[in-house]
């Protein structure tokens, strides 16, 4: 089975990683997979598995010669599927294939359509694709309520996952690239700076103060980019930690590619978002085995069984997640109810 993936981008972020996933384990399940992007911080991973990059980059909200370019490539490699990820990536595959015989048509939901022009587009192609993939019911359900999208019979939810074999850890240390004892305790969130109402560092910034007097010897880690537009949330973070006098103790790494040796390394995961579809890290991060606090929104309750493998706090309270977090590197520090806790998390991920 032949099939065309379209990313605009290949930054890295949670639809970029489970494509690459997907990418790195098509050969086990007969899939050939020929990725159009325009490029990206993860393009040579993408080499390096093996997957047949070419280069198309979009230069209009509709862009003639882009689907000019992806047509060519289907008919040239005689694709059996074409899948998008973004409204915008699926109008420019819907267009290629249109008239092509025996060419199927995916598009994927990864989280909320932001805008209405994305929103309008979605609605055309909803009815005009072979299948909707959403990652969790909570999404689906708050697309229809919030968004207007009619989902039929061609929705099918798939949850997003994450590939074990990725992530292995391969022997690297965060602790010791910032010079800290191999004993000290490690919490962490992944995820990138967005300029929208998506990931919460700010709760994560103001619970630390409150528990790192209850707790000595433990630092933090913010893997993740800075998105364009994203600065001064990222600025006021590192203010804070520099008001409450942590800045020493709080660690911000910008994009990283070794996030499975950071959560080898970490004794709690941290979670805060505002809104998500189904977020890989929390699938990352289960499979790690880590101990998690996440915040208490729809798809966060989905991942981890409505809160049986990780600790819960509301969204925004940052006092409820200082104590999560107190109480997860204490008790992890005893090896009591977090990694029994984590444990079950990961048997069921891989389950799944």
């Amino acid at each position: 089975m032949r099939i065309l993936k379209y990313l605009d981008s290949l930054d890295r972020g949670g639809a970029e990683m489970q494509v690459l996933d997907i990418c790195r384990n098509a050969a086990r399940y007969g899939l050939e997979i020929t990725l159009a992007t325009r490029g990206g911080t993860l393009e040579p991973e993408f080499e390096r598995a093996g997957v047949e990059v070419i280069r198309l980059e979009r230069r209009f909200p509709v862009d003639p010669k882009l689907v000019s370019g992806l047509r060519g490539i289907v008919r040239e490699r005689q694709i059996d599927i074409v899948h998008g990820y973004q409204s915008v990536d699926g109008l420019h595959l819907h267009l290629a294939a249109r008239g092509l015989k025996n060419v199927r048509k995916v598009l994927s939901f990864q989280g909320f359509v932001q805008d209405a022009k994305n929103r309008l587009v979605a609605k055309y192609l909803l009815r005009r694709v072979d299948a909707n993939i959403v990652v969790s019911r909570w999404l689906r359900d708050w697309l229809t309520r919030e968004r207007g999208l009619r989902f039929g019979a061609n929705t099918h939810v798939i949850y997003n996952g994450a590939d074990p074999e990725r992530l292995r850890p391969t022997g690297g240390s965060i602790k010791a690239e910032l010079g800290l004892p191999a004993g000290t305790g490690l919490v962490g969130m992944v995820g990138n700076f967005y300029r929208d109402a998506r990931k919460d560092q700010m709760t994560v910034v103001k619970a630390l103060g409150d528990a790192f007097e209850k707790i000595a010897d433990v630092h933090c880690v913010f893997a993740g980019k800075v998105e364009a537009g994203a600065e001064k949330k990222y600025e006021a973070c590192r203010e804070f930690v520099r008001y409450r006098g942590i800045a020493d103790r709080v660690h911000f790494l910008g994009g990283r590619t070794d996030v499975p040796d950071i959560l080898a390394e970490l004794d709690v995961f941290i979670f805060s978002s505002l809104h998500e579809g189904l977020p890989v890290a929390v699938s990352e991060a289960m499979l790690a085995g880590v101990p998690m606090a996440v915040s208490n929104i729809g798809p966060h309750l989905e991942a981890t069984n409505n809160g049986e493998f990780a600790h819960v706090f509301p969204v925004k309270d940052h006092r409820a997640l200082a104590e999560a977090i107190t109480s997860l590197v204490t008790e992890k520090k005893g090896r009591g109810y977090p990694r029994r806790e984590s444990e079950a998390a990961r048997s069921r991920k891989l389950q799944h």
